[in-house]
């Protein structure tokens, strides 16, 4: 087993709102509690596995749920994804931090934000955050355009940028996505070349994937597969990994400080 290489596995903890983008209403409840079933279902998961992950909080969930994102906090990091997942403002920033901070009595260093909006390095600096995983560098139509940004960790100002992972040609993201649409061993051999070439992969995912979604009007390829069968996927994901490197949260992972270029090398 090589432990020097590490997989930072990460869920986006959010209200439920996919499906208002395509017309479908949704009260700000069912938004929440879609995602507490989906959060459920992944503490257990972790739980059996016994891995840790990085979970990427909106204050608005964790407020309605703080139970159970202070019982996550114990062997698990608690991060922000801002107060919202479709309303920001600046503040929300440091708003969202201290409630975070407040529910699970312990500092909160990372941030992403919805969607993988790229926000400027002195605005996450000045709401006290040490790490930013919001950057996904790929392009995707009428989405992202990050061909420019680095695969890799890299430092800008005095924050850390941590990029999702994508493959080691064609940039091809080995997010939520391509998890359920790649068939599982080419989604498999994609993240171990990253893996490989890197010495670590990000991956990340959102806890109302592991609901059933068939009800839902969003489109086919965000819906299936869902529920029991993706989690038994990932499940076989995390056996498949962890026999190969070490599962760590991001506020733990050693940062190399390689420059400030936001170019690829």
């Amino acid at each position: 087993m090589n432990k020097r290489k590490v997989i930072l596995l990460s869920f986006d903890v959010e209200e439920f709102d996919m499906p208002l983008e395509y017309g479908q209403l949704m009260s700000i409840d069912d938004q929440l509690n879609k995602g507490y079933e989906g959060l459920v279902n992944i503490k257990q998961l972790l739980s059996f596995t016994n891995v840790p992950a990085t979970l990427f909080t909106t204050a608005n969930f964790a407020n309605h749920f703080p139970g159970i994102i202070r019982d996550l906090s114990i062997n698990h990091e608690i991060a922000s994804h801002t107060f919202y997942h479709s309303f920001f403002k600046l503040a929300h920033l440091v708003e969202s931090r201290t409630c975070l901070e407040n529910i699970t009595g312990k500092k909160i260093t990372g941030l992403r934000m919805p969607r993988m909006k790229v926000l400027p390095a002195r605005d996450i600096i000045d709401a006290g955050y040490s790490y930013d995983a919001s950057i996904n560098p790929i392009w995707l139509p009428g989405r992202y355009n990050n061909l420019g940004l680095s695969r890799k960790v890299f430092e800008e100002d005095s924050i850390m940028r941590i990029p999702a992972s994508v493959s080691t040609f064609l940039r091809i993201p080995l997010f939520w996505l391509s998890f359920k649409n790649l068939s599982y061993s080419l989604y498999l051999k994609l993240v171990m070349r990253s893996l490989q070439a890197h010495g670590y992969v990000s991956l990340y995912f959102h806890p109302w994937e592991f609901t059933d979604l068939t009800k839902y009007k969003i489109p086919f390829y965000a819906k299936n597969p869902s529920g029991e069968i993706l989690l038994k996927r990932l499940e076989l994901l995390i056996r498949d990994l962890k026999a190969q490197a070490e599962f760590k949260t991001m506020n733990v992972f050693p940062l190399p400080r390689i420059g400030t270029s936001f170019k690829d090398d």
